[in-house]
């Protein structure tokens, strides 16, 4: 038995012709960055999402790095997250000069509690960043209502979240902007890094507009200090083609996962709770046992590929 962690090469071979074509499509055009790809990928993705705004980053801790910046986040202040995610987004939260400051999961989604939010919100604090981690979305509804009482942006972090629900939402349309990564694992990935902001926010979708390009609005005409960080129009291309077959891709992981559910309730494993309300788009299936590593060598003789 071999049965590998991720192979993206069953996915190519899927939609090979598409793929194909939109690389042709800008090689022959000529034009490799923030050109009409870009822009139609960020047009298709505004949709898919449900918001008015993306805006194509060059990748997920690049997209929250600069959502946050948009946001006034800055030297000296706070940003409230989860402990339990992945290093960029404490690494996203530094770049923009502020301090990660963590609040407990809860112990059956592994996402933000929100009922342990208020204690953690200082005066120092000017944003939250709730992580949709695994595929499920946390329960952003209180995190915003909470925060915005005390008048503090949400940031969603959406990079492992691609078609994921909360009540029939999508990321960046409860939150103030979300952060998307297009790591080649992902639900929906590039053949390289990528990312994107999305937001119902003109003012904070332009903000993360210049940011990403030097803060230039008018080639050479620099109206705020910004960034290099961009996606480029064979990521966009790429994108572009695969996003159609999101939902089709969604549906497959979620099967499996029903399977893998039922096949593994009497396994003495900690099996993924999809909270009510949800749609958990598995972009991981994470379980828990008292002797991980014994279980995961076990795994590993037998030809199954695990990571912790």
């Amino acid at each position: 038995m071999n049965v590998p962690f991720g192979d993206s090469r069953r996915e190519v071979e899927e939609i090979r012709p598409e793929i194909e074509a939109a690389i042709r499509s800008v090689l022959d055009s000529g034009w490799f960055i923030l050109g009409e790809n870009v822009k139609r990928f960020e047009k298709a993705f505004a949709e898919y999402c449900g918001v008015q705004h993306a805006v194509g980053v060059g990748s997920g801790t690049e997209a929250l790095h600069l959502a946050l910046v948009a946001c006034g986040v800055g030297h000296g202040d706070e940003v409230i997250t989860v402990p339990n995610t992945a290093v960029p987004t404490a690494s996203a939260i530094s770049f923009a000069g502020a301090r990660p400051v963590f609040v407990d999961v809860e112990p059956d989604t592994l996402l933000m509690n929100a009922d342990l939010l208020e204690k953690a919100i200082t005066p120092k604090t000017k944003a939250v960043v709730p992580v949709h981690l695994f595929g499920q979305m946390a329960d952003v509804g209180k995190i915003v209502e909470i925060a915005h009482a005390h008048g503090i942006p949400v940031v969603e972090d959406a990079c492992q979240a691609h078609g994921a629900e909360w009540h029939g939402k999508r990321p960046g349309q409860v939150g103030d902007l979300a952060a998307y990564s297009f790591y080649p694992s992902k639900n929906l990935g590039a053949y390289g890094d990528g990312g994107a902001v999305v937001t119902n926010n003109a003012e904070l979708a332009e903000r993360v507009w210049l940011l990403r390009n030097y803060g230039q609005k008018k080639r050479y005409y620099h109206s705020i200090v910004g960034f290099n960080s961009r996606l480029d129009e064979m990521q966009a291309a790429i994108l572009t083609a695969k996003l159609p077959h999101l939902d089709a891709w969604n549906r497959r992981r979620r099967g499996l996962a029903q399977r893998y559910l039922a096949g593994l309730r009497e396994a003495g494993v900690v099996l993924p709770v999809e909270a009510p309300g949800r749609k958990h788009v598995y972009h991981l299936f994470v379980i828990r046992h008292p002797q991980r590593d014994a279980l995961q060598a076990h795994l590993e003789a037998r030809g199954v590929k695990t990571l912790i």
